[in-house]
C-alpha cells in the first residue's frame, strides 16, 4: 500500500513534554526539587538541635546558679529571674522536702519530669500559677542539700517558629525558582518541538523521492544544526550515487532501443521476404515478439525513470474523473471482448473533480485497467468504479483473477518483480514485465495520493484502489 507522505507526528498540546528538552528539564526539576528538600530538612534538624542546646545550656546554667545559694535566698533569686525573664519563656518553682509550693510561678511538680538534674523534654509543658500553659517546654528538676526542690523550665516555642520560618522560606524559594524554571523548560521544549516541525516539513518532500532538498540549519550551529549538516551531506552523497546509477541505467534502456529497433526493422524486412510456409518463419515471429517485449521494457523503464523525476506539478489542474474514467473503459473495452470479460463501468451521480495531471492520472487507471484484463482468465469480469469519499473519489479497479497474495502486494509495486498466473495447479509462470504498477506507485508518489492492493468484494479476485483527494 502506497500512503501519502505527511508529517508523522501530530504533537497534542501536551507533546512539548514528550521532547528530550522537556524531559531533561524535569529530571533536572525532580533532583533540585529532592537535594532542595533533604538540604531544608538537614538545615532544619541542625537549626532545631542547635537551638535545643542553646536552651539547656540556659536551664544547665540557672540551675547550677540557684544551687549554690543558700535557702532563705532562693526566693528573691527566683523574683529576680522572673523579672528579667521579659518574654515570659521561663517557669520555675520552689518546694520544701514534702513537696509542698513555695514559691515562683510553678505551683506543682511536673508530674514526668524526674527529679534528677538532667534535662528533659516536657512535650505537654506546664501550667503556671496563673493558669497560662507554656505549651511544649524542657525542663529541669533538682533537689538540694537540704531536701527542697527546684524546677526550672523552659518553653521551646521559639524553636518551633524558627522551624516555621525555615519551612515557609523554603516554599517561597522553592516556589520563586521551580514556577520560572517549568516556564522555561516549556518554552525551551517548545522552541526545540518547532525546529524538529521544520526539519519535519523539510523531510516529507525527500521521503517521496526529491533528493534535492535539504535540511534547514539555523545561525545556533547547535546539536540539532550539526545533525542536520550531516544528514544534508549524506543526502548529497545519496544523491550523487543514484544519479549515478540512475544515469548508467537510463543511458543503457536508452542506447539499447536504437539497436533493438534496427533489429527489429531487419527482421520485418527477413520475415516479408520470408514465404509463410519456410521452416524459419515461426522462429523469425518469436524473435519479432522477444524484440517487441524488450523495446516494451526499456519504454517502460524511462517512463518510471521519467515520472520519478517530475517535481514539479505544472500540469496540474481540476480533472474531470468522469471522462477519462470513460476514456479508460471505451479504450480497453474492445480487449476485453477478445478475452470474453465483461467490462463494466460504474459511476456515480456528480463525480468531484480532483486535483491532478490528467495525462499521468488516465496513464495510472489505464495501467490498473491494462492488469487487470490481462490477469483475469477468458469469460471472467473486470469493474471499473469510482467512489465518492469524504476525502475525495476512490477509483477501484476490481478483476475476478487469481488475486494477489498478501505477501506479494507491497513487491508488486517494485520495478520487475512478477506474481505468477497459473492455469491450474501445476502451471504457474511469471507474466507481464513488472513495471506496470511500478509506473502506477510513480504516479501515486507525485500526487500524493494512497494506492491499495486488496481481495475483491467477492472473491477470487483483486480490488486495486486509487484514493484521490479534493481540489486544496
Amino acid at each position: 500500500m502506497i500512503r501519502p507522505e505527511t508529517p508523522a507526528t501530530a504533537q497534542s498540546p501536551g507533546g512539548h513534554w514528550r521532547s528530550g528538552t522537556a524531559r531533561l528539564i524535569l529530571l533536572y526539576g525532580a533532583f533540585f526539587l529532592v537535594w532542595t528538600v533533604l538540604l531544608v530538612a538537614l538545615i532544619s534538624w541542625q537549626t532545631y538541635h542547635y537551638l535545643e542546646r542553646v536552651v539547656d545550656e540556659i536551664l544547665e546554667q540557672r540551675i547550677a546558679y540557684l544551687s549554690t545559694l543558700d535557702q532563705d535566698k532562693l526566693p528573691t533569686a527566683l523574683a529576680t529571674t522572673a523579672a528579667i525573664d521579659l518574654r515570659g519563656v521561663m517557669s520555675f518553682g520552689l518546694f520544701d522536702a514534702s513537696g509542698r509550693y513555695v514559691a515562683g510561678n510553678l505551683d506543682k511538680q511536673p508530674p514526668e519530669l524526674p527529679v534528677d538534674g538532667g534535662i528533659h523534654a516536657l512535650a505537654h509543658g506546664v501550667v503556671r500559677t496563673d493558669g497560662e500553659h507554656t505549651g511544649p517546654s524542657r525542663g529541669v528538676a533538682l533537689q538540694l542539700g537540704g531536701g527542697e526542690r527546684i524546677v526550672l523550665t523552659r518553653t521551646t516555642h521559639v524553636i518551633d517558629r524558627v522551624g516555621i520560618i525555615i519551612r515557609n522560606g523554603f516554599i517561597w524559594a522553592l516556589s520563586l525558582t521551580l514556577i520560572p524554571g517549568v516556564l522555561g523548560g516549556f518554552l525551551l521544549a517548545r522552541g526545540s518541538l518547532q525546529r524538529v516541525r521544520r526539519i519535519e516539513t523539510a523531510v516529507a518532500p525527500i521521503m517521496r523521492g526529491s533528493l534535492g532538498v535539504r535540511l534547514p540549519i539555523s545561525e545556533r550551529r547547535d546539536e540539532v544544526d550539526m545533525l542536520a549538516s550531516i544528514v544534508n551531506r549524506m543526502l548529497d552523497r545519496l544523491e550523487t550515487l543514484l544519479g549515478e546509477v540512475k544515469g548508467v541505467s537510463d543511458s543503457i534502456a536508452h542506447d539499447l532501443r536504437t539497436p533493438l529497433t534496427r533489429l527489429r526493422a531487419q527482421l520485418h524486412r527477413l520475415q516479408r521476404e520470408t514465404p509463410a510456409d519456410d521452416a524459419h518463419a515461426a522462429t523469425i515471429e518469436r524473435c519479432i515478439a522477444d524484440t517487441d517485449n524488450l523495446l516494451n521494457r526499456f519504454r517502460a523503464l524511462l517512463r518510471i525513470s521519467e515520472l520519478e523525476d517530475l517535481q514539479r506539478r505544472a500540469g496540474f489542474g481540476d480533472v474531470d474523473l468522469d471522462e477519462k474514467l470513460a476514456r479508460v473503459h471505451e479504450l480497453y473495452s474492445p480487449l476485453a471482448e477478445n478475452k470474453r470479460i465483461a467490462f463494466t463501468l460504474e459511476l456515480p451521480a456528480n463525480l468531484a473533480s480532483v486535483h491532478a495531471d490528467g495525462g499521468l492520472l488516465f496513464e495510472a487507471i489505464s495501467n490498473l485497467v491494462d492488469n487487470a484484463i490481462k490477469f483475469t482468465p477468458d469469460g471472467g469480469r473486470v469493474v471499473l468504479r469510482a467512489i465518492e469519499e469524504k476525502t475525495g473519489p476512490r477509483i477501484d479497479v476490481i478483476d475476478s483473477g487469481p488475486g494477489i497474495p498478501a505477501a506479494e502486494r507491497e513487491a508488486v509495486l517494485h520495478r520487475f518483480y512478477r506474481t505468477r498466473t497459473c492455469r491450474n495447479e501445476h502451471e504457474c509462470e511469471p507474466a507481464g514485465f513488472g513495471l506496470g504498477l511500478s509506473i502506477v506507485s510513480a504516479i501515486v508518489k507525485l500526487h500524493d495520493y494512497r494506492f491499495e492492493i486488496a481481495d475483491a468484494d467477492a472473491p477470487p479476485g483483486t480490488r486495486m484502489s486509487l484514493y484521490c483527494r479534493h481540489p486544496a
